[in-house]
């Protein structure tokens, strides 16, 4: 049985053993991190087999000081890694086409790219991923929350990187209405990654545009529909008519049935009048 000649000497102890284990799961953590690593690396990837491997990293980061507290001590390696870890759970989100995924791995990254920016370096993935969530953002019509995360990101950088460049030059696109840029814009990404969220955003740009379509027109063709919806082949625009479901009628347009209004749509002429003439009235009493 082991005596300690005082209580610091027994916590002195205690820690001493509490860091060597820590260093040993650090150590299994990086070597599956290695393996995580490796998988991602290899051409072709094998999707399904590094999502087994992300799992299982996850479970292995749970042993250390996964997404830490401020003030929490926590190693640079430990942070690094797990950092890692998250930046590639993000990247194979989107390779899988899991929107949800991703916006979890990238509010978790967070704390990791400003709450402990000053301790680690900067990552190369960091802006693309950050670019990669305001293009998420766009392509949900969440314009709002686009702004609010570009406030969080250094105006030079706004102004300069190509990953955050490119979110920002469709959203203006968005907001003159140009969506032709926005269709040309799939041939011009800074990453792979950015295609898969301009078609989201393509489609969301579709609907807006169907909707007005029906509300504007009693009938139109089909080819001209298409260019409408930046749609060439011919087969994804019967396919687009049928999720909306329009038909071609005999005389080869497409009809969009109007709703007849059955209420009274005169003007109340006279109550408005004689409610001004009421709101002018408390008025001189006011001054």
């Amino acid at each position: 049985m082991l005596t300690y000649k005082s209580s610091s000497e027994r916590e002195k102890c205690i820690e001493m053993v509490a860091n060597m284990n820590r260093e040993e799961m650090l150590k299994s953590v990086v070597v599956n991190y290695e393996k995580l690593k490796n998988e991602w690396g290899k051409s072709p990837r094998d999707l399904e087999a590094f999502g087994d491997l992300l799992k299982d990293m996850k479970v292995e980061l749970t042993k250390l000081q996964f997404l830490p507290s401020l003030g929490s001590q926590v190693s640079k390696e430990e942070l690094l890694v797990a950092r890692n870890t998250l930046e590639f759970g993000a990247l194979w989100s989107i390779y899988v086409k899991d929107v949800p995924s991703f916006e979890r791995y990238i509010a978790m990254l967070k704390i990791y790219y400003m709450d402990y920016r000053e301790r680690l370096p900067d990552s190369p993935y960091m802006y693309e991923l950050l670019g990669l969530n305001l293009l998420c953002l766009l392509s949900q019509n969440k314009v709002g929350e686009f702004h609010t995360e570009l406030e969080h990101i250094p105006p030079n950088e706004v102004m300069q990187n190509i990953y955050i460049r490119h979110p920002v030059a469709l959203e203006q696109y968005l907001m003159e209405g140009a969506y032709n840029k926005i269709y040309l814009a799939q041939g011009e990404v800074p990453a792979e990654g950015f295609k898969f969220f301009i078609d989201k955003l393509l489609g969301t740009i579709r609907e807006d545009i169907a909707h007005c379509v029906e509300n504007a027109y009693e009938k139109i063709r089909p080819e001209d529909i298409g260019r409408m919806l930046y749609l060439s082949n011919t087969s994804d625009i019967v396919q687009y008519c049928e999720k909306r479901g329009w038909s071609v009628s005999n005389d080869g347009y497409l009809h969009f049935a109007k709703e007849v209004r059955k209420s009274d749509d005169r003007i109340p002429s006279n109550a408005l009048a004689e409610q001004m003439i009421n709101y002018a009235k408390e008025m001189e009493q006011i001054v």
